[in-house]
């Protein structure tokens, strides 16, 4: 595989948008992928992220703008993209009757390779994803992790520079996430880039470099997971206490040393919005000087879902054009 100068993007998106009819699947999305990186593309069902994953595969084109991958124009490069690009989709590529290491060697076959080559490809790829033991077996007897892991492997037969995973971990359980998620790290070290579509935000949070958020097609936020949560998220100390007659005392502690808290009868508990971690000094001493004292205090970052419930859902600004 011939590689992109160093230090150039991945995959540039630029001013991207897709109509069909009078339906704007991508509504002018731009976005940068650097290249060595996980590049996590979050959004709801039907925010567009298949999309533009298909017109960087060069599977739609777009109606408007531009998108390049390795460097090559996704629409007049086409054939040169394709050679350089995996792809694993939402839904299980492989053939459940042909034995795993034989699922490979045909794909490393129709890519050119010699049978020699194509079988010690299977053989190199089937060691990597920890396949191995299960070389001789149909696919169909593969549990749901060991086949999404020969679907990945099977994108990777090609050695791409840049690899595309369409929610890779859709319907797998916690362990078999897990397996994936160390797969897909093991290959950026490798040097290759990714571009992942989930809806997980575990996923996005523990592998994502840089995170897009799209929403009805269009970018609602750009940004490293901590900036995310920095623009949006929200820190916050939260206190409870033994009996509910406490609460209505903490709440005037905490209003008196500035703070806006928020009560919760259910949990007998009070949240208040903070700064940083600086701020457990002062609902400290607020609760002290009010002489009371807290069954547990909590001091909690903002998250991922935190960021997401605020921008995922949010109605993007832009017109839209009318049906």
């Amino acid at each position: 595989t011939q590689h992109q100068a160093a230090g150039s993007p991945a995959i540039t998106v630029d001013h991207v948008s897709v109509t069909f009819g009078a339906i704007k699947a991508l509504e002018d999305v731009t976005l940068r992928v650097g290249t060595g990186t996980i590049h996590g593309l979050l959004g709801h069902n039907g925010a567009g992220k298949t999309t533009l994953v298909n017109v960087l595969a060069t599977l739609l084109r777009p109606t408007a703008g531009v998108a390049r991958v390795a460097g090559f124009d996704v629409v007049t490069s086409a054939p040169e993209v394709r050679r350089r690009i995996g792809l694993t989709g939402q839904f299980a590529a492989v053939d459940e009757l042909l034995p795993g290491i034989d699922n490979l060697v045909l794909i490393a076959r129709l890519l050119g390779a010699s049978r020699r080559q194509a079988h010690e490809r299977a053989i190199e790829l089937l060691e990597v994803f920890d396949l191995g033991a299960a070389a001789q077996r149909p696919a169909k007897t593969y549990s749901g992790g060991m086949r999404r892991r020969l679907d990945v492997a099977a994108s990777l037969v090609g050695q791409p520079d840049v690899l595309f995973l369409d929610e890779p971990t859709s319907g797998l359980d916690p362990q078999a996430r897990r397996s994936v998620w160390e797969t897909v790290e093991r290959l950026v070290d490798h040097g290759t880039t990714v571009l992942l579509t989930t809806q997980y935000l575990d996923e996005a949070d523990r592998l994502a470099d840089a995170i897009t958020v799209l929403a009805q097609g269009r970018v609602v936020a750009n940004g490293t997971p901590a900036d995310l949560k920095t623009k949006v998220g929200q820190r916050t100390v939260t206190t409870t206490f033994g009996t509910a007659d406490e609460l209505p005392r903490a709440v005037d502690a905490l209003r008196g040393a500035g703070l806006s808290p928020v009560l919760d009868l259910a949990r007998r508990s009070v949240t208040a919005p903070v700064e940083s971690s600086r701020s457990l000094v002062t609902v400290v001493r607020a609760l002290d000087s009010a002489q009371l004292q807290a069954t547990d205090l909590r001091f909690a970052e903002p998250s991922l879902d935190d960021v997401y419930l605020a921008l995922a859902h949010a109605t993007p600004q832009a017109p839209k054009v009318a049906a």
